[in-house]
């Protein structure tokens, strides 16, 4: 599988990545795994590969990282499983890598758990700017939950949001959520009533530096359904406003 190897070019002194930043990169490809570190360890970024899905998840369970690339179609564990096991254990941002014409696996990535995705064969420069852009949003939430004037709880009939800890219960049992739909669900929360479009759903999610389509906003929107209606089948707070966006219900 190619990679588009676009010259990387030279970065503002803000968005220089941490050396910190740790990345575990998994795929079964080769040439993806040389090339792609090479690139990433270029920018600053501490890279781990992985060339199997049960190797990353000994690998991501014995040591913390920031953020994970993970291959969907792969050897002794796909990046389903390894996602959906990932997801009993951390809330990491995780970016998929899908075939080209395979939007069933983006779809079913994202109501999963993951938090973006790009095609193969995928622009370097493109998957850079999608990491930095994750790992600021991370930096950003984890200063806000240190600020010392957090934000009081968002209460809605059975929702309960903490924003300083990014914990969610409805009925006062607790929902799992990763970043992406918290921040989607507290945006939609926070004005009941009021439609948001996928455009401002998108800028909540990811900022307004990053471009996702409206299938992605979409898929999101039924995980967080999913995930509510397991713990009440009867939630139907989040509406969908044809043609529009969505809001969440009022009273």
């Amino acid at each position: 599988m190619t990679v588009m190897t676009d010259p990387i070019l030279p970065t503002d002194v803000t968005l220089v990545a941490d050396a910190r930043s740790k990345i575990a990169l998994v795929d079964d490809d080769r040439n993806i795994l040389a090339s792609v570190s090479m690139t990433l360890e270029a920018e600053g970024f501490d890279v781990r590969t992985y060339a199997d899905g049960d190797s990353a998840l000994r690998g991501l369970s014995a040591k913390p990282f920031d953020l994970v690339i993970l291959d969907i179609k792969m050897p002794r564990m796909d990046g389903m499983e390894l996602l959906t096991r990932l997801r009993r254990q951390s809330t990491m941002p995780v970016i998929f890598l899908t075939s080209k014409d395979d939007e069933v696996d983006e779809i079913l990535g994202l109501r999963m758990g993951a938090d973006d995705y790009i095609k193969k064969p995928f622009s370097q420069r493109l998957l850079i700017e999608r990491i930095r852009t994750l790992l600021r949003r991370q930096d950003r939430l984890a200063k806000e939950e240190g600020d010392e004037d957090q934000e009081p709880p968002i209460l809605r009939a059975g929702l309960r949001l903490d924003l300083d800890r990014f914990g969610c219960s409805w009925q006062n049992k607790p929902v799992d959520l990763t970043v992406t739909e918290f921040l989607i669900l507290k945006a939609l929360a926070q004005h009941p009533g009021h439609v948001k479009s996928r455009d401002q759903l998108m800028d909540a999610a990811y900022g307004e530096s990053i471009y996702v389509d409206d299938r992605t906003i979409d898929s999101h929107i039924k995980r967080l359904r999913k995930k509510f209606r397991a713990t009440d089948p009867e939630f139907s707070e989040i509406e969908t406003m044809y043609g529009i966006g969505y809001r969440y219900r009022e009273g």
